[in-house]
């Protein structure tokens, strides 16, 4: 039997539905492996937001974005620096689950490193998922059921690393259900929040952003 005929068509629906999702020109957006033990079935997608030394055209708010470019002022170094990666992971069960209150499930995971004062912020977990409230709700993505988890990571070296310095992350675990298997609008609202992590500034009202092309 064809493996496509064994697909249940609600989730081909949803998988067509993230096909239409218009995300930020910023991110890099790929496929990767799903997680085979969450649901029968799942796909998967890796991102992240990356700064071009001192072309870049978008003026970064806060985070790295801002440090990375105000070093690179006046240099000619065109390496890339990341300043947010993400993934974003749609589950399908479907005979429902009642710990998702549905049949679709989304996970998703994001960091970006942040400036000290603001990675010292004690407000820093509730403005996270303040932005994530707000992307779905500004993407008007309907959802029930979230949670999530958003975590402070200190890094800091020894030895003969000691003239590297200490770094503060953001880490935001989260998941909702969808309110229905057209996700569009969820995956717009996903890449929102890596960009929002990553310190660029939103789009403003009226200008959408230009769909990413895969080359070949």
């Amino acid at each position: 039997m064809n493996a496509l005929a064994q697909v249940p068509p609600e989730f081909l629906y949803a998988l067509g539905t993230l096909r239409k999702a218009q995300c930020r020109s910023e991110l890099r957006l790929a496929e990767i492996p799903a997680p085979a033990r969450l649901a029968p079935f799942a796909v998967a997608l890796g991102a992240e937001v990356m700064a071009s030394g001192p072309a870049g055209a978008t003026a970064p708010v806060h985070g790295p974005a801002a440090m990375a470019l105000a070093a690179a002022s006046g240099t000619e170094d065109d390496e890339d620096t990341e300043l947010a990666t993400g993934r974003f992971i749609l589950l399908h069960d479907p005979d429902g689950s009642a710990v998702w209150d549905g049949e679709f499930r989304i996970v998703t995971y994001i960091r970006a490193q942040l400036e000290p004062e603001m990675g010292n912020d004690e407000m820093l977990g509730t403005v996270a998922w303040t932005w994530l409230v707000e992307a779905l709700e500004n993407h008007k993505a309907p959802y029930r059921s979230a949670g999530g988890t958003a975590t402070r990571v200190l890094s800091e070296s020894f030895g003969t690393l000691a003239d590297r310095p200490g770094s503060i992350d953001i880490e935001l675990r989260a998941s909702w259900t969808p309110a229905s298997s057209d996700v569009t609008a969820h995956l717009e609202a996903w890449s929102d929040m890596v960009c929002t992590f990553a310190g660029l500034p939103p789009l403003p009202d009226g200008v959408s952003a230009l769909p990413n092309r895969r080359r070949n």
